[in-house]
């Protein structure tokens, strides 16, 4: 089931928002080439199509958003995922997880990174990218999508605690960018 919630904030956003930002993409290039890629949280797309996968999943919550995924990643394999779920994937199922500017819009953050461990094949890499936070935080907009917020610290214990392997975390234009392994 879709999230309205979702759908409406992507209803929001420009058809054509133009590039997602060039060091999100570099980073995404460079993660390889994977024999089975899973983007959760994959939004319209513009992202995603920077993954070189002999096969590609992409999944999101917002049926608006995957509708817009469509058009860009022909190929591509679209699945809507329900809020606050296990993920419809078998154990092992990706060589590698991308999760780029998704964590911070997620309830139940252990249950999406558990998941995403558990779909992991041994070995398998998970790519994550998150707005960068200082350790004396001002409040938010009250308003905003982003239900928290992380520091490099405060993320690489979250990964550890939840059974990754830390192999790169750094920081970059605002953005924590980090690849753990399973």
């Amino acid at each position: 089931m879709a999230s309205r919630f979702d759908d409406e904030l992507w209803e929001l956003v420009p058809l054509d928002p133009g590039p997602p930002p060039a060091h999100l993409v570099e980073f995404v290039r460079a993660l390889g080439r994977a024999e089975r890629a899973l983007d959760v949280g994959c939004g319209d797309g513009r992202l995603t199509a920077s993954l070189d996968a002999r096969e590609l999943t992409a999944a999101d919550v917002s049926r608006v958003a995957l509708d817009r995924a469509r058009e860009r990643l022909r190929g591509a394999t679209l699945v809507e995922l329900d809020l606050d779920a296990p993920l419809p994937f078998a154990d092992g199922a990706f060589d590698l997880v991308l999760a780029a500017e998704t964590a911070e819009h997620v309830r139940d953050l252990q249950l999406f990174l558990s998941e995403a461990r558990r779909v992991l094949v041994p070995g398998g890499e998970l790519a994550l990218t998150t707005p960068a936070s200082g350790p004396l935080v001002r409040p938010g907009n009250p308003l905003s999508p982003h239900l928290r917020r992380f520091t490099r610290g405060s993320l690489s214990a979250l990964l550890d605690e939840l059974g990754f392997e830390v192999s790169s975390l750094r920081r970059r234009s605002g953005t924590l960018l980090a690849r753990a392994s399973r």
